[in-house]
């Protein structure tokens, strides 16, 4: 049974028997909202997923994103670019092996930016995901349903930072503006 957060609530990332989890995905996805007009419709709409992680005093160290899509350590590894967020369910995966991140990495803000430019007012059901592959069938374990958009290209999701020797998974939510991760550091520094 996967539980709902909101915006500020965390969940520590443990299977149900209590241990802690090594292996996550974090699935983001989108729709865009339908236009006005004859023949409606939301067309296509271009958001970019993204992890910015982030060492012990807070400073970027690595990024991972449609144009690197692995980790400098090769434990995170990223889906690929949905260019027009079509279909049901995620829209963007990056799976996380919690086990082997390098030590260094005390924290990961997942980020959703704009590369086109599109703002958050024309996307609508902006999710972000936990799953669990340690499981067969990697079933959902949280679910965060971003509140509705606005006039900014870029949203700091959520956070997964060290808990002891597991993982805590935290809903954030805010808006920023940027059309890459790199222009949006700050933002997400701001959120750990």
């Amino acid at each position: 049974m996967s539980l709902s957060l909101s915006k500020g609530e965390g969940l520590s990332l443990k299977k149900a028997d209590g241990t802690n989890l090594s292996k996550i995905t974090l699935g983001l996805g989108w729709d865009a909202v339908a236009r006005k007009g004859f023949f409606g419709g939301g067309g296509e709409i271009d958001l970019d997923a993204s992890i910015i992680l982030f060492d012990g005093s807070k400073k970027d160290i690595d990024i991972v994103y449609f144009g690197q899509q692995t980790s400098r350590d090769g434990a995170i590894r990223h889906s690929g670019d949905n260019l027009t967020g079509e279909g049901d369910g995620d829209d963007e995966q990056i799976v996380v092996d919690l086990s082997r991140l390098d030590r260094a990495v005390q924290s990961g803000v997942l980020v959703i930016t704009s590369y086109s430019g599109q703002k958050f007012d024309q996307v609508k059901n902006v999710h972000a995901r936990v799953l669990d592959e340690s499981v067969s069938g990697s079933p959902e374990l949280v679910r965060y349903n971003l509140a509705a958009g606005g006039a900014h290209t870029a949203s700091i999701v959520a956070k997964f930072e060290r808990e002891g020797l597991g993982w805590k998974f935290t809903a954030i939510g805010n808006a920023a503006n940027g059309k890459t991760p790199q222009k949006i550091v700050a933002d997400a520094q701001a959120a750990l």
